[in-house]
């Protein structure tokens, strides 16, 4: 059960600066950018270092998950620098009102105010589940709309960002572009509204704009990122997985956020196949699935035809990837999406996973760590690592684990297949 919460009202939103953890940069600055335009001060946290887990550390148990930890941790390293008026700050977060992680974070987040003296201060649960109300934080439908269109921008950004980044000539030329982009397409949806065929015509000006970035020819060995959403995403979760990746000569690929959010949906569609579950609200889940589906493959579409950048893989053919291995009830976290992003990776030719998880994070230890051996068995020129990140990790054997893959994979990819 939620526990009491104090509500952010109306008054506050004329003069109260809400502080929001940065799972995904480019993703949560477009809708951040929504937001503001919504009349909302948002502010996505970047601090970082040892603190950030030491204080998550000091205000929550140590046997919470590690997401938690540094979520909680981010929150009150903030709360405590001095930077901010506590009289006239709020915290949100971003839920998806299933089980595990996606519901939990809140209570814990104002048991850690309490115990601070900071009980006070609202911690605004942002969740299309419609978990809690708060009287001064409602989105029209027009910024609901722009929300998910901020999403698939920011999933486009994501991957034309990633594909340039080992290759730019220019040291940061491909996040330039990319921090660029966040902030003009939020004014062109705000100023002209928000279609398909103004995507459309957005993603073809990204694609060119992305192209023109001068690249280098070099090979680079393919490396994909899969695992819990926080520790794949987040840079403060996973050390800078990604920029260690390309560091070290790897070309990345991460699966974006609108495939989670497909997933998502299409669990609430499972619950009524299997249990009978939401028999209302099933027909709507249906459309949006079947429009959602439509529209991420008008945008591989759209991709392809452009021919200089690989398109993502659509949801469709992953989830039909993992039916002869699990089952899509398994759906508790992350569930079956996580070895499913692990087969399309594979399947589209990117063999070199790095799987991802807190340590003790049941439902990924056994959907991801568990179904490595049975992928692998069938699959036996897919090389996946699993890495485990929590407070008392080492990274430098996080690291060293890393190094080791990306050497197999060099070595492998000079080695002529047999005939």
């Amino acid at each position: 059960m939620m526990s009491s919460y104090v509500e952010f009202t109306e008054e506050m939103k004329k003069d109260y600066t809400i502080l929001a953890p940065n799972m995904l940069p480019l993703q949560l600055s477009l809708v951040a950018n929504v937001l503001r335009s919504e009349g909302y001060n948002i502010e996505l946290l970047e601090n970082s270092g040892p603190q950030i887990p030491e204080t998550g550390l000091k205000y929550t148990h140590n046997d919470t998950c590690y997401p938690a930890i540094l979520v909680i941790g981010q929150f009150m390293d903030a709360l405590l620098s001095g930077k901010y008026d506590l009289n006239k700050v709020a915290l949100i977060y971003f839920q998806t009102g299933g089980g595990c992680r996606a519901s939990n974070y809140i209570s814990l987040i104002r048991k850690a105010l309490k115990n601070a003296g900071l009980g006070h201060i609202p911690v605004i649960s942002f969740s299309f589940a419609g978990l809690e109300k708060h009287s001064g934080f409602k989105l029209s439908l027009s910024a609901l709309h722009r929300i998910i269109y901020a999403v698939i921008y920011g999933d486009i950004l994501f991957l034309l960002r990633n594909q340039c980044k080992p290759y730019e000539l220019e040291k940061g030329a491909a996040q330039a572009m990319a921090d660029k982009y966040c902030t003009l397409l939020e004014e062109k949806m705000r100023t002209d509204g928000v279609s398909f065929k103004k995507f459309k015509a957005n993603c073809r000006i990204l694609l060119d704009a992305f192209a023109a970035i001068p690249r280098s020819n070099e090979k680079k060995v393919q490396v994909g990122i899969v695992g819990e959403i926080y520790v794949k995403f987040s840079p403060l979760g996973n050390n800078n997985l990604e920029q260690l990746l390309v560091d070290n000569g790897a070309e990345v690929t991460i699966p974006g956020l609108l495939d989670f959010f497909l997933y998502c949906v299409y669990n609430n569609i499972t619950d009524y196949k299997l249990y009978r579950k939401g028999r209302f609200r099933y027909p709507v889940l249906k459309f949006v699935y079947k429009y959602l589906i439509k529209k991420q493959q008008e945008i591989i579409d759209l991709i392809k035809e452009h021919g200089v950048f690989r398109a993502p893989g659509a949801f469709a053919r992953t989830a039909e990837l993992i039916k002869s291995y699990m089952n899509h009830g398994c759906k508790m976290g992350e569930g079956w999406l996580l070895p499913a992003e692990m087969l399309e990776l594979a399947d589209s030719g990117v063999k070199n996973i790095v799987c991802t998880q807190p340590f003790g994070c049941l439902p990924n230890h056994i959907c991801g760590k568990g179904m490595m051996k049975p992928i692998k068995d069938r699959n036996p020129d897919v090389n996946i690592v699993a890495i485990d990140y929590d407070a008392s990790a080492s990274k430098v054997n996080q690291e060293n684990r890393i190094k080791l893959m990306l050497a197999n994979a060099a070595e492998e990819e000079k080695t002529p297949a047999a005939v």
